[in-house]
C-alpha cells in the first residue's frame, strides 16, 4: 500500500462531486445521508486500498480488534462530513449543532490585528472552521490549498461560495510565492488556515511517534511558522454523528523560534508536540480518521535543514489536502 497519497484519486471526482451537491441541494440533507448508505457499501467493497488502510489505523486505535463493520462506520463517518461540506460551505451553519471550545484566545490575538496561523489535519471536519466566518463576519479566513490536486473541491467551492474560493492560497505555487502570500494575508490580520498532516515524498519531513507507531510530518509549516513570527492555534472539527459537530481550538504557540544551531531539534520537538494532540483528538474521535493510505510508512522520511526563505526558486513547499 504506498504512503504517497498524492497517487490515490480525489473521492469520486468532478461527476461524485457534481452528484452529491445536486442531491444535497435538490433532496435536503435528509433525504441525501439516506444515500450515504450505498454509497458506504460501494467504497467497502470497491476500495480494497482505502479499506485495508482503514483496518490497519482502527487496530492501532480501538481497544479491539476491528472488523468489516466498523470500516463501514468509518467510510460513513467520512461520507457524512462530504456531504455536509455542501451545506457548510454554501454557509447553512443553522442546519448543525456546532460546539466550539477554545476560541477566546483566538479571538483575542485576531481583536488587537494579530494575523494567526491555524493548523488543521485530516481529522474530521476542516471546513466546520466555516463558524468563525459566519459568527464573525469581520474575520478574514484564508485557507491554504492545492487547487490543481483538489480540482473537483475547487470547481464545488467555486459553484457554493466562490467569495471563499477566491480567498484560497494556492499550494501549488513555488515555496517563496507561497511564504510571500501567507505573511501578505497575516499582515491584514487574517487567520490562514492550512492542514499539516501530510507529508508527501520527498518533501522535508521528520518523525514522530503516532498510534503505537512511528509517521512522518512535514516541516514546512512549523518553520513557516517560526519564519514569520506569528502565533499558532491547532484545530479539529470533529464530527459527532448527526448533524454535531465539535470544533476544538488550543493555542500551541504565541510564535515559534527556532534558531538555526538547534533547528533540528527544535523541529523535532515541534512535530512531537503536535502528533501529540493529534493523538489524544483522534483517540478521543477514532472514526473521525479521514487518512485513508499508509500513515506510518516512513521509509522516505527526508530532513528539513532550510527555513521556507532559504528554499530555492521554484521549489514547492508541502502543504496539505482536503479529503
Amino acid at each position: 500500500m504506498s504512503a504517497n497519497w498524492k497517487q490515490r484519486p480525489e473521492g469520486g471526482g468532478y461527476f461524485a462531486i457534481w452528484l452529491i451537491r445536486t442531491i444535497a441541494r435538490r433532496g435536503g440533507r435528509v433525504v441525501s445521508r439516506l444515500l450515504l448508505y450505498p454509497i458506504t457499501l460501494y467504497f467497502l467493497v470497491m476500495r480494497g486500498p482505502e479499506r485495508r488502510a482503514s483496518l490497519a489505523y482502527l487496530a492501532r486505535v480501538l481497544p479491539h480488534p476491528p472488523g468489516l463493520r466498523h470500516v463501514a462506520r468509518h467510510i460513513h463517518t467520512f461520507a457524512s462530513t462530504i456531504l455536509d461540506r455542501v451545506f457548510l460551505l454554501s454557509g447553512q451553519l443553522q442546519r448543525f449543532d456546532i460546539h466550539v471550545t477554545g476560541v477566546e484566545p483566538l479571538h483575542e490575538l485576531l481583536d488587537r490585528g494579530q494575523g494567526v496561523l491555524v493548523f488543521g489535519s485530516h481529522l474530521g471536519s476542516f471546513d466546520a472552521l466555516r463558524v468563525l466566518a459566519t459568527r464573525r463576519p469581520d474575520i478574514k479566513v484564508r485557507v491554504l490549498l492545492d487547487k490543481k490536486h483538489n480540482a473537483a473541491v475547487q470547481h464545488m467551492l467555486d459553484a457554493l461560495n466562490p467569495e471563499l474560493a477566491n480567498a484560497i492560497i494556492d499550494a501549488g505555487q513555488d515555496g517563496p510565492s507561497i511564504v510571500l502570500a501567507i505573511k501578505e494575508a497575516l499582515d491584514e490580520g487574517a487567520l490562514v488556515a492550512l492542514l499539516v498532516d501530510r507529508a508527501g515524498p520527498g518533501e522535508p519531513s521528520m518523525v514522530a511517534p503516532l498510534l503505537g507507531g512511528e509517521a512522518r510530518f512535514p516541516t514546512a509549516p512549523w518553520l513557516i511558522a517560526a519564519t514569520l513570527r506569528v502565533p499558532v492555534t491547532l484545530a479539529f472539527g470533529l464530527y459527532r454523528g448527526g448533524n454535531r459537530y465539535d470544533l476544538v481550538f488550543e493555542s500551541f504557540s504565541a510564535g515559534l523560534s527556532i534558531p538555526r544551531h538547534n533547528r533540528a531539534v527544535v523541529l523535532a520537538q515541534q512535530v512531537q508536540d503536535y502528533a501529540r494532540r493529534l493523538q489524544h483528538h483522534a483517540q478521543q474521535a477514532p472514526y473521525n480518521w479521514f487518512n485513508f493510505y499508509d500513515f506510518w510508512q516512513t521509509d522516505d522520511a527526508t530532513p528539513a535543514p532550510h527555513a521556507p526563505g532559504d528554499a530555492p526558486a521554484g521549489r514547492r513547499l508541502p502543504a496539505g489536502r482536503t479529503a
